[in-house]
């Protein structure tokens, strides 16, 4: 038999009321978990995008006509008019002018942090899953044997 470390709780022997306290604990966790990893994908996704679009920034393309986004459904005709050099956010409002090759190593560091913090909450949202799941089906059998007991002790006389 294995034996508990310090702090350890073996959740079998939990009373039905903090079961369900635990398994609401547990969803709450869920949902920042996942919450977290959808926004690492969305911030991925745009830097990938941005890695992308600096391939189009090449010589071949000096002044030829783009478009210009205003707003996310607005443009404006220009002209590409510098490939060597691009503003790039920084966050937090702040840009820097760096040269193309810049860029894209700036981008591909950026995606590699965001990559490297998914694979950080991916297993840590599994085990929160698993301790749910294990969690309900203790739940479960406890409300069912509570239930059998109930039925076995037959109706109460009056």
């Amino acid at each position: 038999m294995a034996s508990k470390q310090a702090g350890q709780v073996d959740i079998g022997q939990l009373p039905i009321p903090q079961l369900n306290q635990l398994v609401q604990q547990l969803e709450q966790e869920i949902e920042v978990f996942t919450s977290s990893l959808n926004q690492l994908k969305l911030a991925q996704q745009k830097f990938l995008e941005s890695q992308e679009c600096l391939n189009k920034v090449s010589p071949e393309n000096n002044s030829k006509d783009i478009l210009v986004p205003l707003t996310s459904s607005m443009y404006v005709p220009g002209q590409l008019s510098d490939v060597s050099t691009v503003l790039v956010d920084v966050g937090t409002g702040y840009y820097v002018e760096m040269e193309v090759s810049k860029g894209k190593e700036y981008f591909k560091r950026k995606i590699d942090f965001v990559t490297k913090q998914m694979e950080k909450v991916q297993p840590v949202l599994a085990e929160k899953y698993k301790m749910k799941q294990v969690t309900v089906e203790i739940l479960q059998l406890k409300i069912q044997n509570q239930m059998q007991a109930q039925q076995s002790a037959g109706p109460a006389k009056a």
